[in-house]
């Protein structure tokens, strides 16, 4: 065969199997046998190795997983992932509806779509020209981790679309109770560690850095939304049609009503159902259909006002509490947790359960040996919520807690008039290793391969007593440790070093001041700039900040006044740890900027910068860059080899520019580029 004739076969095969993917993974409608399908993929792997040169990323026989990867790469999200905002009974949805409505400012009756909850891995999905060409984790919702090799190994997921769209879908990898049930009983057979649940078992597979295990795991996804601000659609039920004429998987179970009370109708209906089905759901979500409505509502800081999870009630189930164990936090607050015999509940076996505090304990009545109820909070967190006085044998004990704290022997007290017993020696060991934990944190200093298991081994061997040791490590020293080979170690360290050029905010969090969290700490950065500015500020200047408190502003102060806190600060400078914050400051905008207020696509491979490079310097001159092109868009920077965003400028009539152009319009045509 030669090459015109291997083309032609190849481009054949590629269109069959694919055809068939489509009717077997997404239709459920196989319209072939498994062995015809397998000769088809053995012919078409045979031709392309025999024509490597033909070989397309695209190609169907690149699902079975390609190279492994070192580490995955962070992806920078162009519209934020946000979480949904919570329902959990019947009014918290009449007043969603009665929230939209005002908003809106309509007395009639609004028009939704209700979804199944998939209870999975949330994934972002990017097409160009109708080839996917990368797909990413939520993450913290603004960057995620780039899972594109993993993703390709989904069959469901469509590499080539039916028509050539450039977009951004997002949907929800997960794993069928089936291919779940198979994987743990092919642990056990291993003698691995089995999966609590499909939804951790979709997650550990994407995440693997090994795309052939992810291959061998079997998952699937479903898409439920186009992102973008020029959709060819007008409303969301007719995005999840687009979808699905694309090739998508789009749940079939979804319904669109007009009005409240049969969407709260439909919910309850699944309720009951939500254990028929061949994968694990958590819930509903509820969505305003109309694209013009949902832009008119905008979001919250964390949420969009558009839309609305309802949980299904928690499940519950009775087993016997054993014990009552207290583990101190970072605050020095302890909290106990009732040990309990194993007992399954909502897909998991759960053995340990919340009491929050004493107080509950008393409240509740709660003896070891106890009868108890638990249930998850949310499909989460295990607690227990009731005692079932009437099973009692006699042979219950009370349960005191301690005077004394568990890990450094130091008196508990009760501050401030807290419910919480707390620990108020600031070197006791659990509060130390609990606050280098949440240093380590993606949300705080996100440094890589430190979690909970490495800090602890870390302080148990004395080589981190407080946050800024972590900077001090030696390679020779981790390497003398248990389970710590040189690539995890030079691993380690690098992420180490990478979180030394951290913007103050995630510094301020990472240090676990309390009642700072993470909002807190970039009002903090923003309006101080840098760390010894922050530190020397008096509380009125710090209580001035809009959305900052006296309660937070107190904290700040007393922090930073604590010697042993100087003391940290100074090893963390002296270790190189950025202590300024690199965002935009609101005084730092510049009103002049030919770019302020304005909306800015980057399309195209730039010479001279990345992405993220010019992204920030257009938002440093107070404007905003966007993921697609519209009338809205004022400008379009583009590189080389710019598409179909480039076309459709021109088609609308939008400025576009070049890079050098650009570099020019902010006044860094002069800087010495490699």
């Amino acid at each position: 065969m030669d090459r015109t004739q291997a083309t032609q076969r190849i481009q054949e095969l590629r269109e069959t199997i694919e055809e068939q993917n489509y009717w077997y993974y997404v239709k459920d409608e196989p319209k072939m046998t498994d062995h015809e399908y397998d000769l088809l993929m053995k012919e078409l792997i045979a031709l392309e190795g025999e024509f490597p040169e033909l070989l397309t990323p695209d190609s169907p026989s690149q699902r079975v997983g390609g190279t492994p990867l070192d580490a995955f790469e962070k992806v920078q999200h162009t519209t934020p992932m946000l979480s949904l905002g919570n329902a959990f009974d019947e009014q918290d949805l009449r007043d969603f509806d009665r929230r939209v409505r005002q908003a809106i400012g309509t007395e009639e009756p609004i028009r939704y779509v209700c979804e199944l909850k998939i209870d999975g891995l949330a994934v972002s999905l990017r097409y160009e020209n109708g080839r996917f060409v990368q797909g990413a984790t939520r993450g913290d919702g603004t960057t995620g981790e780039d899972i594109t090799q993993n993703l390709k190994t989904i069959r469901a997921l469509p590499l080539v679309l039916k028509e050539p769209y450039s977009f951004e879908v997002r949907g929800e990898a997960y794993m069928p109770r089936r291919a779940f049930e198979k994987l743990n009983a092919i642990r056990a057979e291993q003698g691995e560690p089995l999966f609590a649940n499909p939804r951790n078992a979709a997650a550990g597979s994407l995440r693997q850095l090994d795309p052939k295990i992810a291959a061998e795991r079997s998952l699937s996804i479903f898409l439920y939304s186009l992102v973008g601000d020029d959709l060819p659609v007008a409303s969301h039920s007719a995005a999840l049609h687009l979808l699905e004429g694309l090739g998508f998987k789009v749940n079939p179970e979804r319904r669109e009503f007009t009005g409240i009370e049969d969407v709260i109708t439909f919910v309850q209906s699944w309720t009951e159902k939500r254990n028929t089905l061949g994968y694990d759901i958590d819930g509903m979500v509820i969505k305003v259909d109309s694209f013009a409505y949902q832009e008119q509502l905008g979001f919250t800081a964390k949420t969009p006002r558009w839309a609305i999870a309802y949980k299904f009630p928690a499940e519950e189930a009775v087993t016997i509490l054993r014990d009552i164990e207290v583990n101190v936090g970072r605050t020095g607050a302890v909290t106990p947790t009732a040990v309990l015999d194993a007992v399954s509940l909502a897909g998991t076996t759960v053995k340990r359960a919340s009491l929050h505090n004493e107080d509950i304990i008393r409240g509740k009545g709660i003896m070891l040996g106890d009868h108890v109820v638990v249930k998850k909070a949310g499909d989460i967190i295990p607690e227990v919520v009731e005692v079932k006085t009437n099973m009692r044998t006699g042979e219950e004990k009370p349960y005191e807690m301690p005077t004394h704290c568990p890990a450094c022997g130091s008196e508990l007290v009760r501050l401030d008039e807290e419910v919480a017993l707390r620990c108020i020696n600031p070197k006791c060991p659990a509060q130390i290793r609990e606050g280098i934990i949440h240093f380590v944190s993606r949300n705080a200093m996100n440094i890589e391969g430190i979690g909970e298991r490495v800090v602890t081994q870390f302080h148990e061997q004395g080589l981190i007593h407080s946050v800024a040791d972590l900077y001090y490590l030696n390679r020779e020293e981790l390497l003398a440790l248990e389970r710590m080979g040189e690539k995890s170690v030079d691993n380690i360290l690098a992420a180490i070093e990478k979180s030394k050029e951290n913007s103050l905010e995630r510094l301020l969090f990472g240090l676990g001041i309390r009642f700072v969290g993470e909002k807190a700490a970039k009002l903090l950065a923003q309006r101080f700039g840098t760390m010894d500015e922050l530190k020397n500020a008096p509380v009125n200047d710090i209580v001035a900040i809009h959305e900052i408190g006296t309660k937070i502003a107190e904290s700040v102060s007393k922090y930073f006044a604590m010697p042993e806190v100087g003391d940290t600060l100074n090893r963390l400078k002296d270790a190189g740890v950025n202590m300024e914050y690199k965002g935009l400051r609101p005084q730092e905008v510049d009103q002049d900027s030919p770019f302020s207020g304005k909306i800015v696509v980057l399309t195209g491979t730039l010479e001279k910068l990345t992405r993220k490079e010019a992204q920030e310097m257009i938002e440093a001159r107070g404007g905003k860059v966007s993921g697609s092109v519209s009338k809205k868009t004022d400008f379009v920077i583009a590189g080389e080899e710019a598409g179909s965003k480039l076309e459709k400028a021109e088609q609308l009539g939008v400025q576009v520019i070049d890079e050098q152009t650009f570099l020019e319009w902010i006044g860094e045509q002069e800087r010495q580029w490699p």
